[in-house]
């Protein structure tokens, strides 16, 4: 089962990392360090303001992620927070040194 849910995860980031509708894509929006993988399976702000642009794609994508969370935890009978703890776990495994993430207490921190 953890195996199909790596699975379905590794699509789920292969088709959320290049949003086609946003000129600035999550990983210019990462690698500029404006945004990074919550803890929580989510990708939140570093720094604020943003362009209107950036949260507009930082709410597109959570709400992709959180659909898809939902059907991948609903297919494999775990609950969606456990799904998204999986996911940070492999964004975090794809996340490029230099970038930001969010470490256990909350805080950014590059990887």
């Amino acid at each position: 089962m953890k195996n199909v849910i790596s699975k379905a995860l590794l699509i789920l980031f292969c088709s959320l990392l290049i949003p086609s509708s946003f000129a600035q894509t999550l990983q210019d929006a990462k690698s500029s360090g404006i945004v990074c993988e919550l803890r929580n399976g989510y990708v939140g702000l570093v720094v604020e303001p943003v362009a209107a642009e950036v949260l507009a794609m930082v709410r597109d994508i959570n709400n992709q992620r959180r659909d898809l969370y939902r059907q991948i935890a609903q297919q494999n009978g775990l609950s969606t927070e456990q799904v998204a703890a999986l996911a940070y776990e492999k964004a975090v495994e794809a996340t490029p040194a230099g970038q930001y993430i969010q470490d256990s207490t909350g805080a950014w921190v590059k990887k």
